[in-house]
């Protein structure tokens, strides 16, 4: 079965990400988010995301990915993964995604994955469900039921 991965990039954009995001009703450039992933993801000892905003239950989490995750799948949800620094790859049981800053990929639900990181802690923007477990199907000692929000 062929599934529809993309892989894109934002560099260069115009309307991309430098014009900022919203976060309940307030502008907040590049700049805020910068600053949330100095103060929050470095302090922690396992890759966990951070919420950084919600838009119509769809949660926007930062994480610096630390080394491999095992293989997992989310039966409910897609996953949207955007390089914001360092190089990040997903795994997938016929072929690998790897990721620059700015380059992005989704992953359809259903389909087994595990994400890498390819250089010391890639930060990665994630889009998806609130209700996404970080591990999906297989359940952890990595897995978090609770993020902390920034």
């Amino acid at each position: 079965m062929n599934l529809p991965l993309v892989k894109t990039s934002m560099a260069g954009r115009r309307n991309g990400l430098s014009k900022g995001m919203a976060r309940t009703g307030m502008f907040l450039p590049v700049a805020a988010m910068a600053l949330a992933l100095a103060s929050g993801c470095k302090q922690k000892s396992q890759p966990a995301p951070d919420v950084w905003a919600v838009v119509n239950g769809q949660e926007i989490k930062l994480v610096k990915v630390k080394g491999e995750f095992p293989w997992h799948r989310h039966q409910q949800e897609d996953e949207f993964f955007l390089v914001w620094k360092g190089r990040f790859r997903v795994e997938f049981r016929d072929h690998i995604v790897e990721m620059s800053p700015g380059e992005c990929v989704v992953v359809p639900r259903g389909v087994e994955h595990r994400p890498r990181s390819l250089t010391p802690e890639p930060v990665v923007l994630m889009f998806e469900p609130s209700t996404t477990l970080n591990t999906g199907d297989a359940a952890s000692a990595l897995t978090v039921r609770e993020l902390e929000r920034l």
